[in-house]
């Protein structure tokens, strides 16, 4: 099944999905199976996304105008479709710099380990960055770093209650005092633990 979102960054009626909408349409996707958006891509809340995501399964692909459509960041739309190709899950993109992505055939596969490598690179030095940091803190008698504020009791809540197709992201997210980044920073759309989660659950044991 094709399954499309659209998004547009203001709410206040000023943009349009149309032309999006319209474009997903034309490569196929039902009217009933286009979820969509009118927030900034920054925004936690995103409840079409949300929506999108919990429908979507294996055999699936998930359309999309343009790749900056769909990820906040480089490194969330890297964690996204990784996420969608473990559950069998294809991604392809209609127009932008990111068209020739597209998960079910091999270029595509190709380009998106591409994007996946600077993400990586990108990570790379965002975690260099801070250890420098902290590195001439320390020199000058301060301790650094930030306390988690994911715990294993939540890691454990957040997995069962990602696993149901009736969670509010929104609501749970304010029931752990956590952004909806930290959420799923440890835990995926589905509830399936990730590389961070494991961590913190080795790190407390």
């Amino acid at each position: 099944m094709l399954i499309g979102y659209a998004r547009v960054s203001k709410a206040d009626g000023s943009q349009s999905v149309a032309l999006q909408k319209d474009a997903l349409i034309e490569a196929g996707v039902s009217k009933k199976n286009i979820y969509e958006d009118h927030a900034s891509g920054k925004r936690d809340d995103r409840p079409g996304l949300d929506a999108c995501l919990k429908a979507l399964r294996k055999g699936d692909t998930l359309l999309v105008w343009k790749l900056d459509r769909l990820g906040r960041s480089l490194t969330h739309l890297v964690n996204l479709i990784d996420d969608l190709t473990k559950h069998g899950v294809g991604l392809r993109v209609l127009t932008g710099q990111g068209a020739n992505i597209d998960t079910t055939t091999a270029s595509g596969k190709l380009v998106f380990g591409i994007f996946a490598a600077l993400a990586e690179f990108e990570r790379e030095l965002i975690s260099e960055r801070t250890r420098a940091g902290l590195a001439a803190a320390r020199a000058r008698g301060r301790r650094g770093g930030r306390r988690h504020t994911m715990t294993p009791a939540k890691i454990h809540l957040a997995m069962a209650a990602m696993g149901k197709q009736d969670t509010v992201v929104t609501e749970l997210c304010r029931e752990l005092a956590i952004t909806r980044q930290t959420l799923y920073r440890y835990v995926s759309p589905t509830g399936d633990i990730r590389a961070d989660g494991k961590k913190l659950l080795h790190r407390k044991k």
